[in-house]
């Protein structure tokens, strides 16, 4: 989650329709359908909302572009467009989207090798990085999607977000200390950064002035009503403005804006540009919707409503479509400007068309009017947000419950820290998968047997005095089997076996955790059961699912073993079993000792 946690405000009454999902062409347009069911008494909540956003849209905006190595006027345009396309095809009430910390050095990773320093071309390479990851959002939200950044885990989504705001820290403290430094990478940048600072470069009072913003912000952090960023940065404008620091103390300022508004411009790259390009687009989609989905779903469970995660993609990519056709970059969703809409009274997504309109009107009308804002206080703003992605409370916490997992998050830290953000995100998504197939790649299974006074068949090893069948095997596989594991599951079948203190004579597989078989396990199945067969063995099933037995059926594999191998619980088997045999239960740990 980007900037900071969103406040426990009391939610509103979940009156609105708006999150709920809609049928047909309407499922599209939820900003329509809220328009349909618009209640007058609204509509001065949704000015004043979008009048006090306004006050933190200019500056956040402002801050992130530069951070991101683009002009800083592109930060408005993206945060106007964005927020008027995400409230015609956004589902959530309340979100407010726009330049985001947590895309900041997704963004610069890009950009900056690729630019040469030409800001139309970081402007073009940006833009066509915002029209990728809006329409893979698109296309994405509309195969119904939604569900694909759920596959990266919370300490591995940890990881690449401490990563990432490490790197915007470290990438914004040359401006903080009033001066600038080339470097490729997190190392060479805090090198670069000691050397300058050791050499004398710093500009004490451009680090006065930036140094002031983060105390401010951090001091009114937690105050609902003092807007923190607005006070800080009109303080610090105030201050050179009066003094006239750019000229006596050499502060860097941001000067005039561009007057008016941007034209549809389809950004346009060289073919050198599309692999990193796409690459960016690809990470900043899984970044931004991470973030989106997350905060969407808080503040809907807060509003008792509910959020379509794939209508949420498709408006997330609509937003950065926008942006990207109007010289702007790609955008977030915001976790410190989406509370200040709602603190304010927002009771729909007018509140953002409000704000966009205003921030328009001061581009058309003073877009002087923050000339002397000193770069030191945008970086600082950006700071004071890349220190809120840094999440350390529930690392700890996974440290002590699931210290493996700490360190994975470390990894994949270390990856956007040292390889670069875009390269990080890579590594994490390899990580999962990895970390996805380990899991039912090495599955727990278990030989399971009968525990007086409690009820069912459970694992011999937990339950020394458990009591078997003689010649009967329970085998439990707590996995889908699949080619990763079908040798695996082999392996510990005939292990089992061999381990039997008695000769086996049925093997009952207890399937109910195997939700699903491909051709590569059902292929392994049949030569089990022909080496188990050979041995005078039994193979059969309790507890199957339909679905298992339907792929089962369409390899002709249910047919070769026959309907009656399989049996609808373990119960059935151990009765089927009893019966045709005749052999009572004896202790387990017993038989274990005459064996011996």
């Amino acid at each position: 989650m980007s900037d900071s946690t969103p406040p426990s405000a009391p939610p509103e009454p979940a009156r609105l329709t708006r999150a709920g999902p809609a049928s047909g062409w309407m499922r599209w347009l939820p900003g329509l359908l809220a328009l349909r069911h618009y209640e007058i008494a609204w509509l001065r909540h949704d000015l004043v909302a979008g009048l006090v956003l306004t006050t933190v849209l200019v500056p956040v905006g402002i801050a992130y572009a530069v951070a991101s190595g683009l002009p800083a006027i592109s930060g408005l345009y993206a945060t106007i467009f964005g927020l008027l396309a995400y409230a015609l095809f956004g589902p959530s009430r309340v979100l407010v989207l726009g330049p985001d910390s947590s895309l900041v050095a997704l963004i610069l990773g890009v950009v900056l090798p690729l630019s040469g320093g030409d800001p139309q071309r970081a402007l073009a390479l940006a833009g066509m990085m915002a029209v990728v990851s809006g329409a893979l959002c698109v296309v994405a939200g509309s195969a119904r999607l939604g569900f694909v950044t759920e596959l990266l885990s919370k300490p591995i989504r940890y990881g690449y977000m401490n990563g990432i705001a490490l790197t915007v820290l470290v990438s914004q403290l040359p401006a903080l200390f009033g001066f600038s430094v080339k470097g490729d990478g997190l190392l060479e940048k805090t090198l670069a950064l000691i050397h300058a600072v050791s050499a004398g470069k710093t500009n004490w009072t451009a680090l006065l002035l930036g140094s002031g913003t983060l105390a401010v912000i951090f001091w009114l952090k937690r105050s609902k009503r003092l807007p923190g960023v607005l006070i800080a940065v009109v303080g610090a404008t105030v201050t050179v403005a009066a003094l006239d620091l750019s000229t006596r103390a050499g502060v860097s300022v941001l000067g005039s804006l561009p007057q008016g508004l941007p034209a549809l411009v389809f950004p346009l790259i060289t073919s050198s540009d599309i692999v990193p390009v796409l690459l960016g687009g690809l990470a900043v989609a899984l970044v931004s919707f991470a973030d989106t989905s997350v905060l969407s779903r808080v503040y809907a469970a807060r509003a008792g409503a509910f959020v379509d995660p794939n209508q949420e993609m498709v408006g997330l990519g609509m937003a950065n479509l926008a942006a990207g056709i109007f010289q702007g970059f790609p955008i977030s969703a915001s976790t410190s400007r989406t509370p200040v809409a709602e603190a304010a009274g927002a009771k729909t997504q007018l509140a953002g068309i409000v704000g966009a309109i205003a921030v328009a009107g001061l581009l058309m009308v003073a877009p002087s009017l923050l000339r002397n804002l000193p770069t030191a206080t945008l970086a600082a703003v950006v700071i004071a947000s890349a220190i809120a992605l840094i999440e350390v409370k529930d690392l700890r916490r996974i440290y002590r419950i699931q210290r493996w997992e700490f360190w994975l998050s470390m990894v994949c830290m270390a990856g956007v820290a040292v390889l670069g953000a875009i390269e990080g995100i890579g590594l994490a998504i390899v990580i999962a998968v990895i970390e996805f197939l380990w899991d039912g790649w090495r599955p727990h299974f278990a030989v399971l047997g009968r525990v007086d006074g409690v009820k069912g068949y459970h694992d011999i090893t937990r339950y020394p005095h458990a009591r078997i069948i003689p010649g009967l095997m329970l085998f439990r596989w707590d996995a889908p089997l699949f080619f990763a594991n079908a040798e695996l599951f082999r392996e510990h079948v005939m292990g089992a076996v061999a381990a039997s203190p008695t000769p086996v004579r049925w093997l009952v597989v207890s399937a109910e955790p195997v939700t699903s078989v491909d051709v590569t396990a059902a292929d392994v199945l049949e030569e089990l059961d022909e080496t188990l067969h050979a041995a005078g063995i039994e193979l059969c099933f309790a507890e199957m699912k339909d679905p298992v037995k339907d792929k089962l059926k369409r390899f002709g594999l249910f047919s070769t073993l026959g309907e009656q191998r399989f049996f609808a619980t373990l119960g059935q088997a151990v009765s089927s079993y009893l019966k045709a045999t005749q052999v009572p239960w004896v202790d387990w740990e017993d038989r274990q000792e005459r064996s011996r």
